[in-house]
């Protein structure tokens, strides 16, 4: 018979021939689940805010200094503080992080208030911070002036670089002034923050209480995601772009592939010369979109090329900076000098691959970015179209707007006049900042347009918000160079949005109907896009195929293990042989005095997948600082389902499918539930930030897929928003969920995440705001 012990003896023999076998390649693993305080898989132990929790937390084990890294591991490392001697920190870990930059924008002032609020009355370091406005630029009122008057006195105050309205849209500005810096950590309070690993930089979001953390104490805490290598291979075709690249990888990739993922992009440097660094901040930038939390790309020969025009252009037209300059020759020798790359042997939890050479122009929509459809095929239905805008901080950069003002220099005849965009479209432009617009003016590309009839709005997010002048109304169609097409999001809910490359846009707007300029050069012998798992290596790639087959035998010799156990010892003894782990799951969490031990409730159900922040609390109030509870209660959910707050009553238990709160870092979309009165969310995943933002905010939530499937075989058709007469049960000391199915149905119960105490703490004092009051003063 075959007692533990051996059965442990006979698993780590299996591994170990697996290991043999392998060496020395890359080592490949299955994707790893993160979700901070949200997950369904029992542990011992959960860090909230890892800088104030440093000394409840016992030392990690040193890794072993061979121990190989990827690229964002590397930044991360550089970044983090409070490390234990030799440490090397990995994917997973929880770290504090003290970033490079952190960026605010419209708010500014909100966290400012939070700031305040906690006690602060100094910020940390001043050239940490970055103060930008650019969401709300068109609005007037006089409320917004005020608070954009606040904010600058307030970076007055404080000694904080501050750009005003109109200077730019805030990711924009960080590029091209240099603070989002190559081989650096930053953040900033907005999603689209991913946009810096365009520049090998690590740029990834924090919201409005992590920034205020950050002002205060230079840093906040940070839980490093699994890390996902996307390999490029072969060249760009002709006429196809950036944004076609994203946009394919989006649709394409679109069961969640990458959901909270750290990307890091790759490719031979053949293939990476075709996508120049203005390609890059465009992928970058919708990585946010594809779910991921940053996207970072190598710090190559392309991006140095970038840097060295940057500097040369900095020192002609600014000789008097000399070294203060945020762009020097000096400071690029020092980057190439001490150049980081992720090194061989690296871990990451999964491997995707895209032939550049087999994509052509594609177009996201309507209403989702996992539609992706190529041109060619839209162009075929003959889509009418209503509105146009090459706007945002994705896709209206110079060379941006030199592609759209070409497609009208192309139609030119002969007479040399600009012909006209046609009639009953309307078509708006917005440059990411003042200096890309002025880069346009000068070359005239940005007369090009006007002179077609595309109606200027001054530089800011504007229409790809949903703020100011141009919104889609319902029944229209419109086309966008911007990052984001959920339903309502640029508009009415009635309203179709798609989003492409400027080109498409521009020749859309010409043509009245979503069409491209007719630019792309098919290679020979291209029939479909080549994508899958893997680097898009033959041989890399079927040697990943045999260590999967490996685990596969590893996972069977297990079950096999299992089974003859139970037919030599009877299934009492096996049992009791498996008793000590079990016994550790059982394990209880500790109660803070006050902190209820049970959450329970009716569950009202919303059957979808990826409800986003603008679903859940529409961007049109998200920057309105004075609206009252109750009206955020009114408007919680009306993006998804304008029945939600008639279904919705006090004390009910949200549950919704997966990637619940992907989207935009607004933490309203947390506090609007909270108005609602409901105490707890459950659903399959949440997005990443939209935890964090709960757990910073006090809004309770726990992963059950369980649940959602249960739910969605039991009652089939789908509504929006369900009263469904079942029950749930949240154990939190036991770190179980019990759910009865409707008057005299089934009960059943299934271990989730702890809750552990520091986490408690936090939503027992309100959130991390207060928590962070309660610590200074004492």
């Amino acid at each position: 018979m075959m007692l533990p012990v051996r059965r442990s003896l006979a698993l780590a023999a299996t591994r170990s021939s697996r290991q043999l076998f392998l060496r020395p390649r890359t080592s490949f693993q299955q994707p790893l689940r993160f979700a901070a305080a949200y997950t369904t898989t029992p542990r011992l132990r959960q860090n909230a805010f890892h800088s104030q929790l440093e000394s409840d937390i016992p030392p990690l084990k040193t890794a072993s200094p061979q121990s190989p890294q990827t690229l964002t591991e590397k930044i991360v490392q550089r970044y983090s503080v409070g490390l234990a001697p030799g440490k090397k920190v990995k994917a997973g870990d929880y770290v504090t992080l003290s970033p490079h930059h952190c960026m605010t924008h419209d708010n500014s002032w909100p966290v400012a208030m939070k700031f305040m609020s906690i006690g602060a009355s100094k910020i940390h370091n001043n050239k940490q911070v970055v103060m930008t406005l650019d969401h709300d630029v068109q609005n007037k009122s006089e409320s917004n002036l005020k608070k954009y008057r606040q904010i600058e006195e307030f970076a007055q105050k404080h000694g904080v670089d501050f750009y005003p309205a109109g200077r730019g849209i805030g990711h924009q500005i960080m590029v091209e002034e240099g603070y989002a810096w190559p081989g650096t950590v930053t953040v900033a309070s907005d999603s689209h923050s991913n946009m810096y690993g365009g520049v090998g930089c690590l740029g990834t979001p924090m919201v409005r209480t992590d920034a205020a953390s950050i002002w205060a104490t230079g840093r906040t805490w940070w839980q490093i995601p699994p890390i996902a290598k996307v390999t490029f291979t072969g060249l760009l075709p002709v006429g196809v772009t950036g944004k076609d690249v994203i946009v394919a990888l989006c649709g394409l990739f679109n069961n969640d592939d990458v959901l909270n993922h750290a990307i890091e992009f790759t490719g031979s440097e053949q293939t990476m010369r075709t996508l120049s660094v203005d390609d890059r901040l465009t992928i970058a930038n919708m990585t946010t979109e594809w779910g991921a939390l940053s996207g970072l790309f190598p710090i190559d020969a392309v991006l140095q090329q970038w840097l060295r025009a940057k500097a040369t252009t900095s020192a002609m037209l600014n000789p008097d900076l000399n070294s203060r300059g945020q762009f020097t020759h000096a400071k690029i020798d020092e980057l190439i000098a001490n150049q980081l790359t992720a090194d061989p042997g690296a871990t990451y939890a999964k491997s995707l691959y895209l032939n550049l050479s087999t994509l052509s122009p594609f177009v996201a929509g309507p209403n989702s970015v996992k539609i992706a459809t190529p041109l060619k095929d839209l162009e075929a239905q003959n889509i009418k179209l209503d509105k146009a805008y090459l706007v945002s901080c994705t896709n209206s950069r110079a060379s941006d707007i030199a592609a759209a003002a070409k497609v009208f220099k192309d139609a030119t005849k002969e007479d040399g006049v600009t012909p006209k965009i046609a009639d009953g479209v309307k078509f708006y432009i917005a440059a990411a900042s003042l200096v890309e617009q002025r880069e346009a003016e000068e070359t005239g590309d940005w007369q090009v347009l006007l002179d077609a009839g595309a109606q200027p709005l001054p530089s800011g997010c504007g229409p790809c918000i949903g703020l100011g002048t141009g919104l889609l109304e319902p029944g229209e169609n419109g086309i966008s160079a911007s990052n984001r097409n959920f339903k309502g999001r640029m508009g009415s809910t009635d309203a179709k949005a798609y989003l492409a490359s400027p080109e498409v846009v521009a020749a859309s707007a010409l043509k009245g109907r979503i069409a491209g300029p007719g630019w792309y050069e098919k290679p020979e012998g291209v029939e479909k896009v080549i994508i899958g798992e893997g680097n898009g290596d033959f041989v890399q790639d079927k040697a990943m195929s045999v260590e999967e087959a490996l685990d596969k035998l590893i996972a069977e010799a297990e079950s096999m293990i299992a089974n003859a156990e139970k037919e030599v010892l009877g299934e009492g003894v096996a049992a009791a042989a498996a008793a000590p782990a079990e016994a550790e799951v059982e394990s209880l969490t500790e109660i803070l005095p006050g902190f209820p031990e049970k959450v329970e409730g009716e569950i009202v159900f919303c059957d979808a997948d990826n409800i986003n922040t603008d679903g859940i609390y529409p961007g049109k109030y998200t920057y309105q600082d004075n609206v009252s509870v109750d009206k955020m209660a009114e408007v919680c959910m009306e993006n998804y389902d304008k029945e939600f707050g008639a279904v919705a009553r006090t004390g009910d238990i949200l549950v919704s499918g997966f990637n619940f709160g992907c989207g935009s870092s607004r933490e309203q979309a947390a506090t609007a539930i909270l108005a609602k009165k409901i105490p707890l969310v459950v659903a399959g995943s949440f997005g990443n930030i939209f935890s964090r933002n709960s757990i910073n905010n006090a809004l309770m939530g726990v992963e059950v897929p369980r649940l959602v499937q249960r739910l969605r075989e039991t009652f089939g058709e789908k509504a929006l928003t369900r009263r469904t007469g079942w029950k749930f049960e949240w154990d939190v000391r036991r770190s179980k969920v019990t759910v009865t199915e409707g008057e005299g149905g089934a009960t059943w119960s299934q271990k989730v995440g702890e809750l552990p105490p520091n986490v408690q703490e936090i939503i027992a004092k309100g959130g991390l705001e207060k928590w962070v009051k309660s610590q200074i003063s004492s």
